[in-house]
């Protein structure tokens, strides 16, 4: 008999296809073929997208309900509620403080020349008397400087010719949701929980947090119900979510080929020719690597460092190998939500994490925990503050590490949701929201990696939360 060949780990076929991806991309700018791939090989990514974007809130749906209505003691639940929104919340403030240490150590928009940073100096003083908040102006530092007048002149030249920033179609659109969200209650994430019209939520992805709340809402009176009447809902639902699962298995099978498109096509929009694509990886350097390190910290020694030990068993190599899938998913999608599926099954499969919990605190996570979204908010805020001369003191750091992480709650129903928060964050300590254009060129590429910390620490919580409730694995979980 023939021994069968032994395929390779579904990890190791990703990272292949991603490879691939970004090879062809640069052979593709080389050669000219951009247009070919953005109309043949991109809209392969666009499907694999979609097909775990579909599949992902109705997975939530099931899953929750099936978790939380198998639940024996239902105050097993209010634990579980505590302890998630308690380790996303303590994660989420640690990976703020991390990346304000990091940016103010280590001062990437003073890499900038100086002649350039007295320019956006002079650009924000001019914003901030147009926006009549000259009490958040601190004196003026060039204004006794010879050079100073001829260089307003200079800025208000260029002004006048190429417009400002807030001139940007794109970006004011995204200031007039700011605006908006500015006259709201603080509250207001409390009431957008709740779902109006319950088939409206279900068919916006936008509002996973109303579809988690019903799925809880709905699991609870299952539990309270009388057990007996109510078995075919419990069997249907337990069902369901079998059946979303098996079809994440069959998406899963073609995934390193739909990573391939979509890296491809990813590239391929933001680049013309290879000059472009090095000069996109190279431009804001200083600042990329600053982010790019402070996430990699959160990844590779933070989280694994945090499960290793509490959950003693756990060895480092074993918890990446486990949840690879996931976090490659993450990164090629740039979508807590489409990678959701695969999270799941990577928690329930490889960790050996029961349903009840990984159904439970997993789909939460997906929505409010944004530790990569919101480190990567704190250390843009103080670059750019840094490229326009503007030293923030100690109290309004400290609010950036709180509004980062209360607009984490509450990005999940925001378009455009990193770069809003971005902006929220900006203006709750005085800075012009238009100034995000200044890292648009980068900031596809931060998306995915900063996904990456984020379904990491989805990945890191539930499995600690699993170990405290004793719905782990333990006997299996190295195999």
């Amino acid at each position: 008999m023939t021994k069968k060949k032994k395929k390779l780990p579904l990890h190791i076929r990703i990272i292949i296809g991603m490879l691939l991806g970004l090879i062809y991309a640069f052979i593709s700018s080389y050669l000219g073929w951009n247009e070919f791939t953005r109309d043949w090989i991109d809209p392969f990514g666009t499907i694999f997208l979609r097909l775990l974007k579909f599949i992902a809130l109705p997975l939530v749906l099931f899953s929750i309900i099936s978790g939380v209505s198998s639940l024996t003691d239902i105050s097993k639940l209010g634990r579980l509620g505590l302890k998630t929104i308690s380790f996303y919340l303590v994660t989420t403030v640690f990976a703020v403080s991390l990346g304000l240490f990091l940016v103010n150590v280590v001062k990437p928009g003073e890499y900038l020349e100086n002649s350039q940073r007295v320019k956006n100096r002079i650009q924000y003083e001019l914003w901030v008397q147009k926006t009549d908040k000259v009490d958040l102006l601190d004196h003026l530092r060039f204004s006794s400087d010879p050079a100073y007048a001829e260089l307003k002149k200079e800025v208000l030249k260029s002004l006048g010719e190429e417009g400002s920033l807030e001139d940007n179609k794109a970006i004011k659109e995204k200031i007039d949701i700011v605006k908006s969200k500015k006259k709201e209650s603080p509250l207001v994430f409390l009431v957008n929980m709740i779902p109006e019209n319950l088939v409206f939520s279900l068919s916006n992805n936008g509002l996973m947090l109303q579809v988690i709340f019903f799925s809880i809402f709905f699991g609870i009176a299952l539990l309270l119900s009388n057990q007996k009447k109510i078995a075919p809902i419990k069997l249907f639902f337990d069902g369901m979510n079998e059946v979303f699962l098996k079809m994440v298995d069959v998406i899963m099978n073609y995934a390193p080929f739909f990573v391939f498109a979509l890296m491809a096509g990813v590239i391929s929009k933001m680049a013309n020719t290879p000059a472009e694509v090095f000069e996109i990886i190279k431009s804001l350097g200083m600042y990329s690597l600053v982010v790019i390190f402070g996430l990699s910290l959160m990844i590779f020694v933070v989280y694994p460092l945090l499960a290793t030990n509490i959950v003693r068993k756990l060895k480092y190599r074993t918890f990446f190998r486990k949840i690879s899938p996931a976090q490659l998913m993450a990164f090629s999608t740039s979508s807590s939500a489409a990678t959701l599926p695969v999270t799941l099954e990577c928690l329930e499969e490889n960790m050996k994490v029961s349903k009840n919990v990984a159904g439970f605190v997993l789909p939460i996570g997906a929505t409010v925990n944004m530790d990569g979204t919101s480190m990567y908010q704190a250390i843009a805020v103080i670059f750019l503050a840094q490229m326009h001369m503007v030293d923030l003191t100690f109290a309004q750091q400290l609010i950036i590490v709180l509004t980062a992480t209360l607009a984490s709650i509450g990005s999940a129903a925001v378009p455009s949701a990193g770069l809003v928060m971005l902006m929220i964050v900006l203006q709750s300590v005085g800075l012009n929201p238009a100034w995000i254009a200044i890292i648009f060129p980068v900031d596809r590429i931060l998306d995915m990696i900063r996904t990456t910390v984020n379904v990491t620490g989805d990945a890191t919580v539930t499995t600690i939360i699993a170990y405290s409730e004793k719905e782990i694995d333990l006997k299996h979980i190295n195999d």
